[in-house]
């Protein structure tokens, strides 16, 4: 019988995993400064609708006017990252309560201040204007506390573990550390606006696969505060530089995963596993590619970061099958 601990957790997952994928609709759809202030929207609990209320916002804030189908979003996704905030607490609240065991206590622990952290990563990217490291650590962040919660489901369901899976334990490791990677060079692409830099496939701008990137100023991480960096400042070379790093980045990435999905399949006990490991990889793939021969269109560009959550989220799996049984 499955716990209650075990319960919330997967709830909180699931919630936290849709957090994610309507933090990348929201950024995607350059709706993540439809709110100028935090946590309100233009000093209103949800946003200005009727006629005065924008009339007045736009006085507050004659920066940024009012933008009705940007404000909605940024702020349903608050309210949802809201729900993830109380789920984590009630999570601390069972763990406690009903004396979990002393490792899943610390986790639910854990999982509270990166949750509150979190939050705060939120209110800075709206108050920094986008800055693009804020911009990158909110989704790392988003991404961590998602792998946190897919962890705690798994180790308070006491999911069963495979010897088969035990002798593939440093490639899974290896694999989940190239993806963590890449997920990172996708959000600094994403942060600095340069998914498109690369416009063609295989190689970059103009027939050339190296057309002299900047990569000192394409990564360089800390910049100025105070500057509105929606829309991205770099030049063209700079943002080059991040889109090949991203492209090399998952062509490693690729070539690890699929090598630990191959190996998967040599056993019967672990080609499961491998299959969707697989599946997953080759849907990402397809989903990068059709990112830039159809230009970034919004439907494709969303479901190529909830497929990255999906992936974080097998590797997570394999890893807790691959634990020793002691543990």
């Amino acid at each position: 019988m499955k716990s209650g601990l075990h319960r919330l957790a997967v709830a909180a997952a699931l919630v936290a995993f849709c957090v994610i994928v309507l933090g990348a609709y929201v950024r995607l759809s350059h709706a993540g400064l439809g709110c100028p202030d935090w946590p309100g929207c233009y000093g209103h609990i949800t946003w200005p609708e009727q006629a005065h209320e924008i009339s007045r916002a736009n006085e507050a804030f004659p920066e940024r006017p009012v933008e009705a189908h940007k404000a909605w979003k940024e702020m349903v996704h608050r309210y949802l990252a809201g729900v993830l905030v109380l789920l984590v607490v009630g999570i601390n609240v069972l763990a406690w309560k009903s004396r979990a065991a002393v490792k899943q206590r610390l986790l639910s622990g854990f999982l509270l201040v990166l949750i509150l952290f979190q939050a705060a990563l939120g209110m800075w990217t709206v108050t920094l204007k986008l800055l693009p490291l804020v911009v990158m650590a909110h989704l790392l962040g988003g991404l961590a506390t998602f792998s946190v919660l897919v962890w705690l489901a798994l180790r308070s369901a006491r999911a069963a573990r495979f010897a088969a899976y035990i002798p593939l334990r440093r490639w899974i490791i290896a694999g989940l550390a190239v993806l963590v990677v890449q997920m990172a060079l996708g959000g600094w692409t994403s942060a600095n606006y340069a998914a498109l830099s690369c416009p063609e496939l295989p190689s970059c701008l103009a027939g050339e696969y190296w057309p002299e990137p900047d990569f000192t100023e394409g990564f360089t991480l800390w910049r100025e505060v105070g500057v509105n960096y929606e829309g991205g400042i770099l030049d063209q070379s700079a943002r080059i530089a991040i889109q090949l790093g991203h492209r090399v980045g998952a062509i490693i990435t690729f070539v690890v995963l699929l090598l630990l999905a191959l190996r998967m399949f040599r056993v019967h006990a672990t080609a499961r596993g491998g299959a969707v490991l697989l599946a997953l990889l080759l849907s990402q793939v397809t989903l990068g590619i059709l990112n830039v021969l159809l230009v970034l269109p919004l439907p494709n560009a969303v479901a190529h970061n909830a497929v990255a959550a999906l992936l974080l989220a097998q590797l997570i799996w394999l890893l807790h099958r691959s634990l020793p049984q002691r543990n």
